[in-house]
């Protein structure tokens, strides 16, 4: 008796260790708003910014130094991480105040695939791919005049607040969303799962803050808020938010988080506490509050419980913002590293991103890797996790960097060659070292003057660009015209991915 009694217990600790070690990973992705790759201060020597929840993070996981975003601006690089496709096959410009949405019903995305696998879905923060909006009035029925011209602008009037939002997140795949109120963009006012917590009725003009920016604001628009809307109150109460739900997850249930933030993007409002805390101004102090932030969820993580069995990626939609040139010679300070460019452009700058992901017992603290990757490959490589299969028609451009994550090589599986783009037109096209770019500049932000002798950086005449990544990471030498055969073969492979289609 004595010995089945063992055996049984023997049994159910074998069943119970195998069903605690089958349940699908949770994920957690943390994705930054215009952070730069030199703005992590642990790749970054010269850095003014301390960033040491992020820092940890790296040091308990793995960081990629050769990590991109699809697009060097904001929505369609959100739009690529939630469906593994390039943004250019279906858009290139972002979605502007009430705009629809960018995706099509058809569209196949990575938490519509998880939630079918048992996942608890959750999107909060900044979400910026479009709505289908009430409106009572097709068309704006005022006008406000800034960046030197009149625009037409929604008035409270345009919209009818109480009627149930469709086409965001909830139709996405996601079971719970909270956020927008984004501190640059109307409606000015929170919005959980598909309905406004507080009926925007008054309106907000042009950069008039009730307290000021911390420092330079050019892109808070005009438009319907809530009355007594704090933009310094948007940060804090996301954080709340995240901690919140997940306080409330159950163990037994697997989740995916998508913790969008609207920071460091202008206008640069870095809570008071945090003031002071870098050495590069105001930004490097909104800088803090976002690691502070994504620390603040780590630690829920630990104190659930949750930790050991949680993926966490850390990224940024895109390189930093214009004032970064300024930042650089003011503060010394380089958010965009050693790259050459900023948002918006195809330079380097504009899409090199942070990446760290952490996964405790399957990838080795410390370790960094210089493959490449780009954020398209999320959702493969989570889908590949969690044994997800992936329809014909969705994750079309992703492929999974799982085994450089574990160390399991696998050369068969790992990108050799990417495509980034802003605007219609121009492509940055990577393929092993070298990256060629259609154009005789991969500017689209104008750089300064000052800021080109500071660095040394010279203007090019050639029709197109080649540079050994390898050898000049900072795009200073131009190799168009010594390589012909290279150029032809980048130009074949640009062609060859663009006949694919555009998805519509």
């Amino acid at each position: 008796m004595k010995d089945i009694t063992i055996n049984i217990i023997t049994v159910f600790m074998v069943c119970l260790f195998n069903c605690t070690y089958a349940q699908k990973p949770n994920i957690v992705i943390i994705y930054a708003d215009d952070m730069g790759f030199g703005d992590l201060n642990c790749q970054n020597p010269n850095s003014k910014i301390p960033t040491p929840n992020l820092d940890k993070l790296a040091s308990e996981g793995m960081r990629f130094t050769d990590a991109h975003s699809s697009s060097a601006i904001c929505s369609p690089s959100r739009f690529a991480l939630l469906t593994g496709q390039y943004h250019w096959r279906r858009t290139h410009g972002i979605v502007k105040s009430f705009g629809e949405p960018l995706f099509k019903d058809t569209d196949v995305t990575l938490p519509q695939l998880l939630k079918t696998e048992g996942y608890e879905t959750a999107a909060i923060g900044k979400w910026h791919l479009g709505w289908h909006w009430n409106f009572i009035n097709k068309d704006p029925t005022g006008e406000r005049t800034y960046w030197g011209r009149t625009h037409k602008t929604y008035l409270v009037e345009d919209i009818d607040w109480e009627a149930p939002l469709t086409g965001g997140p909830l139709d996405r795949g996601f079971n719970y969303y909270f956020g927008d109120g984004t501190i640059n963009f109307p409606p000015y006012a929170w919005v959980e799962n598909d309905k406004f917590v507080d009926i925007p009725n008054d309106f907000f003009e042009f950069n008039q803050f009730e307290r000021k920016a911390k420092e330079l604001d050019w892109d808070s628009r005009p438009g319907p808020k809530v009355a007594g809307w704090d933009p310094y109150n948007v940060l804090p109460t996301l954080t709340k938010k995240t901690i919140s739900w997940i306080d409330n997850q159950k163990k037994d249930k697997p989740f995916f988080l998508y913790l969008a933030l609207p920071s460091p993007h202008a206008p640069i409002i870095p809570n008071d506490e945090f003031d002071g805390t870098s050495g590069a101004g105001a930004y490097g102090d909104f800088m803090v509050q976002t690691d502070w932030i994504a620390g603040q969820v780590l630690e829920a993580l630990k104190n659930n419980g949750l930790e050991e069995n949680t993926i966490v990626i850390f990224s940024s939609d895109n390189g930093p913002e214009k004032f970064a040139f300024e930042r650089a010679e003011k503060f010394d300070h380089y958010s965009m590293g050693n790259y050459r460019g900023l948002k918006r452009d195809l330079w380097e700058g504009g899409h090199h991103i942070p990446f760290v992901i952490k996964w405790p017992n399957h990838i080795k603290a410390g370790t960094v890797s210089d493959n490449l990757i780009s954020q398209v490959d999320i959702m493969a490589t989570l889908l590949e996790i969690t044994e997800t299969k992936i329809p014909e028609t969705g994750a079309i451009d992703s492929q999974s960097f799982l085994s450089i994550i574990t160390e399991k090589p696998n050369l068969n599986n790992q990108r050799t060659a990417t495509i980034h783009n802003t605007n219609a037109g121009g492509y940055a096209v990577r393929k092993d070292k070298w990256l060629y770019i259609n154009n005789t500049t991969g500017s689209v932000s104008r750089m300064p003057e000052s800021f080109k002798t500071l660095r040394h950086y010279s203007d090019f005449s050639t029709e197109g660009l080649l540079f050994d990544l390898e050898k000049d990471p900072e795009q200073r030498v131009n190799l168009f015209e010594r390589y012909p055969e290279k150029i032809k073969d980048m130009q074949d492979y640009l062609k060859q991915e663009m006949d694919k289609g555009y998805l519509k």
